[in-house]
């Protein structure tokens, strides 16, 4: 899976200039990646049903906290 990542944002809609802060954010999805396909096709393997994985996927990540939210 290769998606284009998009041009960081930050709340007020400026761009994510640091070039660190990028790349440690493109590393993290990089492996959430990774991992989603593994644990995808580990279900697929194992006989679930792969529309209800992936909507069961798409929804835990629509259910993140965000913990620094005031």
């Amino acid at each position: 899976m290769k998606l284009q990542q998009p041009v960081w944002l930050d709340p007020e809609g400026n761009v994510v200039a640091c070039v660190e802060k990028i790349k440690v954010m493109n590393e993290n999805l990089e492996e959430l990646a990774q991992m989603a396909q593994d644990a995808f096709e580990d279900a697929i393997l194992m006989g679930c049903d792969e529309r209800q994985v992936r909507a069961f996927l798409v929804a835990m990540m629509q259910s993140l906290d965000n913990p620094y939210q005031g």
